[in-house]
């Protein structure tokens, strides 16, 4: 395979990529506007869905693994690929995480809501926030953005915090609320483990870009 087949190849693949996140993105955000509308029908849709994010990710890694065994590729080529086949995972994974909100706000049905949804919603946005930023550092090979996708993952992660003391207290004040509370719980639990793949991603890009998956390191090389 000449070298330009090559770099055509493997941008087809990253295109891909970008087609998945997407795919991902909007499957998350729906899941989020179905529980909030109690919208049984649009919840199930993002459950059928998931099929389509599982095919989409197996279909590049296939087309990875046809780039290795034709192309046997070396060093930053190999780093490539091997990074685009982990990025489709951890997008596959997140994918996963809203086909589980969808079951769960099909399993609410039409019970009353606990509470206004604020927070959780919230918790939609900077996932989904740090996802498009996670993609477009790997694209744009930029250890900065990937380096503030890091950092915005403390912030989902402490509004899980107070989401779930939050609904501890619900839970605790009247135990008639416990499923309910619970389900919600699982909402946010799924949308933090988002945010956590998201993180990955964006340190698989620093390890791509710098050779080390540590922020650490890279904070360090900033100021050296």
């Amino acid at each position: 395979m000449l070298r330009a087949d090559f770099e055509n190849n493997l941008n087809l693949i990253q295109d891909e990529i970008l087609e998945l996140s997407s795919m991902v993105e909007h499957s998350v955000l729906k899941a989020i506007q179905a529980l909030k509308n109690r919208d049984v029908i649009s919840s199930q849709q993002v459950i059928d869905d998931d099929d389509l994010i599982d095919n989409k990710q197996a279909e590049i890694e296939e087309k990875c693994i046809q780039l290795i065994a034709l192309e046997s590729p070396v060093a930053g080529d190999l780093r490539i690929i091997v990074s685009v086949m982990m990025i489709a995972i951890e997008l596959e994974r997140i994918g996963d995480y809203a086909e589980g909100i969808g079951k769960i706000s099909v399993l609410m049905g039409d019970m009353p809501p606990l509470k206004p949804l604020i927070d959780i919603p919230r918790m939609a946005e900077n996932a989904t926030k740090m996802l498009r930023l996670s993609i477009d550092s790997f694209v744009k090979r930029d250890p900065h953005t990937a380096l503030d996708v890091c950092d915005l993952d403390d912030e989902v992660d402490n509004t899980y915090n107070q989401v779930y003391r939050e609904l501890l207290t619900y839970m605790m004040a009247d135990p008639a609320t416990i499923q309910r509370a619970t389900y919600l719980l699982w909402v946010a639990h799924d949308l933090e483990r988002s945010a956590d793949r998201a993180t990955n991603i964006a340190e698989r890009v620093l390890f791509l870009v710098t050779g080390s998956s540590s922020r650490d390191d890279f904070r360090a090389s900033l100021n050296s």
